[in-house]
């Protein structure tokens, strides 16, 4: 069985006092996520507005990428074919051993 669907991304744009926030939005037809990202111009480093644009926009696909598998592992949960849980690993720090 073929199948065709068509998903719409909505990226919008917002800067205020240095700080380009990013809001990207997929609508599915029948459900609707949304994802957020920002970035800042550092005062050492040239402002070049384009550079804030396209990191605010990448962390906010990269969020909602995030949202998305969310979504597609809490539905195969719920189908039962869940993959099996991976344990969780500090990102920094001392371990508990090291204690």
């Amino acid at each position: 069985m073929t199948k065709t669907a068509e998903w719409k991304v909505r990226l919008y744009l917002f800067e205020e006092d240095g700080t380009t926030r990013a809001r990207a939005v997929l609508d599915t037809g029948t459900a609707s996520l949304t994802g957020h990202g920002t970035a800042r111009c550092s005062p050492e480093d040239v402002d070049i507005p384009e550079i804030g644009d396209e990191l605010a926009v990448a962390r906010a696909m990269r969020d909602l990428a995030g949202r998305l598998i969310q979504v597609a592992d809490r539905d195969l949960a719920c189908a039962g074919a869940a993959p099996p849980e991976r344990p969780r690993r500090a990102a920094y720090g001392w371990t508990d051993a090291m204690a």
